[in-house]
């Protein structure tokens, strides 16, 4: 990952209800969850939610789609793990410590 898009991540995660949602979206696997119950589940109004889930799809945060009438909102496992991996690339110092863990959903 470039630089640019690790600042764009770290700074969608940096705020509370972000944060919150992010969590759930990674729990939620690719099924993903609806943008209402994200707001219901982290306390936030709809229209703050919307906003939020905004912040984080421009970051590669997350993806949508639409089912019927709801756009379901799922975490991108692809930018989570670079972004992991970017912040762990020298966690022993240089040296090989352990398998990176990755998660698939």
């Amino acid at each position: 990952m470039e630089a640019d898009a690790i600042i764009r991540a770290l700074g969608a995660l940096a705020q509370e209800h972000r944060l919150s949602a992010y969590r759930l979206l990674v729990q939620a696997g690719t099924d993903g969850m609806p943008a209402g119950v994200l707001a219901e589940a982290v306390g936030a109004p709809a229209s703050s939610m919307s906003f939020h889930l905004a912040q984080l799809a421009n970051a590669g945060l997350v993806t949508s789609r639409r089912e019927s009438r709801s756009i379901i909102y799922s975490a991108n496992y692809g930018t989570m793990n670079a972004l992991m991996g970017y912040l762990s690339e020298n966690c022993c110092g240089g040296v090989h410590c352990a398998e990176p863990v990755r998660c698939e959903a």
